[in-house]
């Protein structure tokens, strides 16, 4: 199997809206909606748990599993929301890459860091 590419993976996912005639709930409110629900389950696998407990969870297969899962939901959502929206997410993320690496530089170990940020 070869690794599928993003443009492919936006296309699989509109026949298979298209294909359920689900196009017609994918607005962009719906889509920022469902991908934020989907972030909220990946964050509860994690809810309780120690940062120990969390750095192993793929351990696990069945966590690893949900985990996966999860995490697959999320980028399905996010490519679906950028399809509707005409947003390149690689071109965005580069862009706001290359933005924050001129925001925030490589420290100075002199100097004092601001570590948060709104942006």
């Amino acid at each position: 199997m070869t690794e599928p590419d993003v443009a492919e993976l936006q296309r699989r996912l509109a026949a298979f809206a298209a294909a359920r005639d689900w196009g017609q709930y994918h607005t962009p409110k719906n889509l920022a909606s469902a991908l934020s629900v989907e972030a909220s389950e990946l964050v509860e696998i994690f809810q309780w748990l120690t940062p120990e407990q969390s750095a192993r969870i793929m351990d696990e297969p069945e966590t690893a599993h949900r985990v996966a899962d999860e995490v697959a939901d999320v980028l399905a959502y996010l490519l679906q929301f950028c399809e509707v929206l005409g947003i390149d997410p690689l071109r965005a993320l580069a862009a706001k890459m290359d933005r924050n690496e001129k925001r925030f530089p490589v420290p100075n170990p002199l100097e004092p860091q601001d570590r948060h940020s709104s942006e």
